[in-house]
């Protein structure tokens, strides 16, 4: 598979870049890009929401009333979950919610996304840029020449670039990542796929090592 490559400002430079079909040419699994956008999800969450239960609870033990007589329910405690501000039912408690996925079912979830991108012509493939200091109006520009300014999209460097990070920070649903950075869930989830040259050898070279 082929896909042109542009310049950071937009124009064809001529050459083509050779994309392996067993990255982005599969029949996507869409099942094994729920479990591991799940996973990565799930990963994210904290765990450590908690709730006191009857046994937590410091207020009197005291008989409220006699057991029998009164015409009403019997109670032993201003503990109990019947009264404001006694113990909860079954609360939550902190917990894990991370769960195992399989390494080869990680890396068919991230061709699978690769895949479904590159069907909906959602990829560009752009030539190896960098700036010489951090410019928003010079990301600006980039996003311009590419035609999608306003809209979603993630930039896949090769390696980490100060410059063109902070330069696109300003822009709302603009991303800068690395290609070692990327998961599942930010390929889906990242609008357009800006890839640079340097980028997809280490896409392909991390999806393809056995």
């Amino acid at each position: 598979m082929e896909l042109n490559i542009v310049n950071q400002l937009g124009k064809d430079t001529g050459r083509k870049a050779n994309l392996n079909d067993d990255v982005f040419g599969i029949e996507p699994n869409e099942h094994a890009m729920y479990l591991d956008v799940k996973q990565y999800l799930a990963n994210q969450r904290q765990g450590t929401h908690k709730a006191k239960q009857r046994a937590e609870i410091s207020r009197t033990t005291k008989k409220l009333h006699k057991q029998k007589g009164t015409g009403g329910a019997r109670h032993g405690s201003m503990k109990s979950p019947l009264f404001r501000g006694g113990g909860r039912v079954f609360g939550p408690v902190p917990h894990e919610y991370g769960f195992k996925l399989n390494k080869k079912l990680k890396m068919l979830a991230r061709k699978s996304a690769f895949s479904t991108l590159v069907k909906e012509d959602q990829v560009i493939v752009v030539e190896n840029f960098s700036f010489d200091a951090p410019k928003t109006k010079q990301y600006q520009s980039v996003l311009a020449a590419l035609g999608i300014q306003g809209k979603k999209s993630t930039v896949v460097l090769a390696e980490q670039d100060k410059n063109v990070y902070l330069s696109s920070r300003n822009f709302e649903g603009s991303n800068v990542i690395t290609a070692s950075e990327l998961n599942t869930y930010s390929i889906l989830n990242g609008g357009i796929l800006i890839l640079t040259e340097g980028s997809i050898e280490k896409i392909q070279t991390a999806l393809t090592t056995k």
